[in-house]
């Protein structure tokens, strides 16, 4: 296989599966939680920490394991993936997630085309989505290359229980929860706020990083 087209295949499967991981387990939490959402949440942060840990290491020597437009960007603004590339990588992310959020769907037997009705918005849940996208690149930025995926993964689970919003910190991930009207579902006028946010927010990731630059990682 072409190597590009390997690369693209890794970033749509591994944001389906990222996608079926926190759409299908907060499915599942909703449906055990017997109406208690800090219970739900929990489960799913708990599928999303340990997903996460497994996707970062199995499709991070393919592709890098952006499954993150936002991620894309700033890598293609260091050099670290051609700007020839950043569109490929975030159709195919973006397609990735629509799959998850079908995939889930199949597997608890729910009608597989649908939006979700789940109003998230405000400045709160915005500044959240800011924060919780910086913190993201700053730790992928900074952390050392053999603890990425563990220290990305235990990032967001505290994200989703410190920020407003829950911590999407992932355009991807905000447009095929779109498509999904369940418990990690989000209203599609609500989308583009939140992806807004998300881009500023890794530019201020980016920026913090070289304000600390001399430490674990350079660039």
């Amino acid at each position: 296989m072409n190597r590009l087209l390997q690369k693209l295949f890794a970033e749509w499967l591994g944001t389906a599966l990222l996608l079926a991981v926190v759409i299908g387990s907060g499915i599942m939490a909703q449906r055990l939680a017997a109406g208690n959402d800090a219970v739900a949440l929990l489960g799913n942060t708990l599928a999303t920490v340990w997903g996460l840990q497994f996707l970062i290491s199995v499709f991070g020597p393919v592709s890098g394991a952006h499954f993150n437009p936002a991620v894309s960007a700033v890598m293609a603004f260091r050099g670290e993936l051609p700007w020839r590339h950043f569109f490929p990588y975030t159709l195919a992310q973006l397609f990735g997630a629509v799959s998850g959020a079908w995939l889930s769907h199949l597997m608890f037997a729910l009608p597989v085309l649908q939006f979700s009705t789940k109003v998230r918005t405000g400045s709160g849940q915005w500044v959240a989505e800011a924060v919780a996208t910086a913190g993201l690149l700053l730790v992928i930025l900074r952390a050392p290359a053999d603890r990425v995926g563990a220290l990305v993964a235990a990032y967001i689970g505290a994200a989703y229980w410190f920020t407003s919003s829950t911590s999407f910190a992932n355009p991807a991930a905000a447009f095929g929860r779109m498509f999904s009207d369940t418990f990690a579902g989000i209203a599609p006028g609500c989308v583009p706020a939140f992806v807004a946010a998300q881009f500023c927010g890794a530019a201020l990731g980016l920026l913090i990083h070289r304000a600390l630059q001399g430490g674990a990682k350079q660039g």
